[in-house]
């Protein structure tokens, strides 16, 4: 038992040893066919070899929603590394590794609505005319207060899958996604047949997602950032996002799409604003 422990913790104090294997575990997918991680795993990995470090990348035993990940990752079980659109609580509870893994995509927001629902958001012309319709969130997200502070009226779901329901059976008026993320769920047979993505609106604030560690484990932090930052430096960071993300601006119709900016006052002024190469 002890030779086992050894292995798991020798690399994050020792990362120099010779033959050292960096052990990284992250949250598990919520189903075989749930293709979000994707781009995170592979961004993982290419932080990893441009370090040159020994590792062993690997989804944790079991599915856990996000903010039990969060929690767990806080704990310093189950998980190391957890990737999450940060605010201001968050980074008071975890390590951040300051660099947007979506290039702030994650806040840019598009509407899936009912088929039958369409009609009536052709007539939006104005923020004051969309905050007469109710978002769905999850409740512990972040994007819930940054709507909530510009003034609409969120109606919250403990759980993830629950918010197409949700909005399939009408206690709602539209679900924001991020357009990295919703063609991957319309794809993957999260949402039901009666949604659609509404094809001219959406809702576009600054955010980031950011690779997160535990407090303590600074020296993992240290690694994964290094990675980045020469990913970056290389152009393999951009090469890998325009693979994963080509095609999403044409099905997002996005010449011909009006987003209305909104504030988010959950920002850490320590976000990279300024730093042009790492935004969309």
């Amino acid at each position: 038992m002890k030779q086992i422990l050894g292995l798991i913790i020798l690399p994050f104090f020792c990362h120099f040893a010779t033959g050292a294997t960096w052990e990284i575990t992250y949250p598990r997918p919520m189903s075989d066919d749930d293709r979000r991680q994707e781009y995170p795993v592979k961004l993982l990995a290419l932080a990893l070899e441009q370090t040159g470090v020994n590792y062993d990348l690997k989804p944790a035993s079991v599915v856990m929603l996000q903010e039990k990940s969060l929690k767990q990752l806080a704990e310093n079980r189950s998980v190391n590394v957890v990737w999450s659109m940060t605010d201001t609580d968050r980074e008071s509870r975890l390590l951040p590794i300051r660099i947007p893994i979506y290039k702030g995509l994650i806040g840019w927001r598009v509407f899936l609505v009912k088929q039958n629902q369409l009609a009536k958001f052709k007539n939006i012309d104005t923020m004051e005319s969309l905050l007469n319709f109710k978002p769905i969130q999850g409740f512990d997200w972040p994007d819930t207060k940054i709507l909530q502070s510009n003034g609409f009226d969120v109606v919250t779901s403990k759980n993830y899958s629950n918010i197409f329901t949700m909005l399939a059976n009408n206690q709602g008026d539209f679900v924001p996604r991020s357009i990295i993320e919703v063609w991957k769920e319309y794809d993957g047979g999260f949402i039901d047949e009666s949604i659609a993505v509404e094809p001219t609106l959406g809702v576009k604030y600054p955010a980031a997602m950011y690779f997160f560690v535990n407090k303590s484990n600074r020296t993992l932090a240290k690694l994964l950032e290094n990675g980045l930052e020469k990913a970056i430096a290389s152009g393999e960071f951009d090469k890998l996002f325009e693979e994963e993300f080509k095609d999403i601006f044409e099905r997002s119709n996005m010449d011909k799409r009006f987003f209305f900016q909104i504030d988010n006052p959950l920002i850490a002024p320590e976000m990279p604003i300024d730093r042009k190469e790492l935004w969309y």
